[in-house]
């Protein structure tokens, strides 16, 4: 696995790191790209031992407890106000740096933080508010051939970002896909 790029989003409080990293396997002939949503946390999470990915000794912060982000409900509200125009991007390396590459839209009812469901299948997770929107993370990246990616006809918002490709290129698509609730 290669990293490839991803972004971050502040926790308000402080408390949380939240990382979307964008990790290519090509140890095939064709090489796959995933998003790993990910938080780190001080202490463990209630209630999300099934999230649980490992813990790691940060140099300053000792020990981080990190979970699949789309478990951690500071990642779905920060995620959310992202989508929503109410949060930046930011750059993974640097702090305080804005992300202008990772772009986002939303034309929806206001989004508020909930108690989303949690569905995965082979490509993505479908985060469900009990209203009935569904934001689908795409977990295996498609890279769009023109760079722009294009919503499916039902989605009222995106978030969009580039990443590196294993031959030194660059590739852009979708990360969150936003669908309104059904009728």
């Amino acid at each position: 696995m290669s990293k490839g790029g991803g972004f971050r989003l502040d926790d308000p409080e402080g408390e949380v790191g939240i990382e979307f990293m964008v990790v290519t396997d090509a140890s095939r002939a064709h090489p796959t790209t995933y998003l790993a949503p990910l938080t780190y946390r001080g202490a463990p999470l209630d209630g999300a031992d099934h999230a649980l990915l490992g813990t790691a000794e940060h140099g300053v912060l000792g020990r981080r407890w990190i979970y699949d982000g789309c478990h951690d409900p500071v990642l779905v509200a920060q995620l959310l106000a992202f989508i929503q125009g109410r949060a930046q991007a930011q750059d993974q390396n640097i702090s305080d740096t804005p992300n202008h590459d990772v772009t986002r839209s939303y034309t929806g009812d206001d989004l508020a933080p909930a108690d989303f469901t949690t569905a995965d299948d082979h490509e993505g997770t479908a985060l469900s508010s009990p209203r009935g929107t569904v934001l689908r993370l795409h977990r295996v990246l498609r890279p769009h051939p023109d760079g722009t990616p294009v919503l499916p006809a039902r989605a009222i918002g995106h978030v969009a970002g580039p990443w590196q490709t294993p031959d030194g290129g660059t590739a852009r698509g979708l990360f969150v896909t936003v669908y309104p609730a059904r009728p």
